[in-house]
């Protein structure tokens, strides 16, 4: 699968292949969707609390007597049954919402947006960026790329690139990310997807699927040493230490006097 590579100035410059291995993955929208949640979760911030009955400012006395009043079974003040009590099962600031996922299974569902953003013709290639801090050349150079301006379009970069982000930070709806930092929810956010020389083998490096080395344990078994076993007596020995006991109990017995 390759993608159009465009110059500083705009000029269609000539073509990238993109790696397999991270645009060319069936696309498991499932997968997306679960990292995609997992991201939202951990930004959440609980903020509503309601007090429990426990919280409540008030009196623990019991309102009026348990029977022989005709009226109901009442408490304390602070039940949640009347009004000014806790709130019962409310919800609580100390909530914790935060996820986790494998990380093989976070680096497959990167790979997976990758690939689905592949397919829709939405990654391009820019070859580099001047080193000039200007918003209006960043608009004209935006303006000559195959995108929308004023829909989300992000910027992938092999490392920080001052000039870039400070151009586009002023620019609605334009940000730059890190190859290193790439996740599902920025990908599949984004409407374009350009990335600057580097940062495709930077991804490749991070997020490419590794290949196991299968013999590498059958050369660990192979190279380990068997500890020396200790030398054990012959039969010869243990014979004569057999025949020296039983001379010697018989002795003992033919010294005994008779009764």
């Amino acid at each position: 699968m390759t993608i159009e590579v465009f110059s500083m100035t705009g000029a269609k410059k000539g073509t990238w292949d993109l790696p397999e291995e991270l645009f060319d993955v069936r696309v498991n929208e499932g997968l997306i969707h679960q990292f995609v949640t997992l991201q939202q979760s951990n930004r959440r911030i609980a903020i509503a609390h309601a007090k429990s009955r426990g919280e409540v400012q008030g009196s623990t006395h019991k309102l009026y007597a348990q029977k022989h009043t005709g009226r109901a079974r009442r408490g304390a003040s602070r039940s949640p049954l009347l009004r000014g009590g806790g709130k019962a099962f409310g919800p609580k600031s100390i909530r914790n919402f935060t996820k986790d996922m494998p990380r093989a299974m976070r680096h497959a569902a990167l790979r997976a947006a990758l690939s689905m953003m592949a397919k829709r013709k939405a990654i391009f290639g820019l070859e580099g960026y001047p080193e000039a801090i200007k918003t209006k050349d960043a608009i004209a150079l935006l303006k000559k790329l195959p995108v929308d301006i004023g829909r989300r379009i992000v910027f992938i970069v092999a490392a920080p690139h001052k000039s870039l982000t400070l151009s586009t930070r002023n620019i609605p709806n334009v940000s730059t990310l890190l190859a290193s930092y790439l996740n599902p929810e920025s990908i599949v956010s984004a409407r374009s997807i350009v990335f600057l020389e580097g940062s495709l083998e930077k991804a490749q490096e991070v997020f490419g699927k590794k290949k196991r080395d299968r013999t590498a344990g059958k050369r660990a078994v192979e190279e380990v040493v068997e500890p020396k076993k200790k030398p054990l007596k012959s039969k010869m020995l243990k014979t004569a230490v057999v025949k020296k006991k039983t001379t010697t109990t018989k002795k003992k017995k033919a010294s005994s006097p008779s009764a």
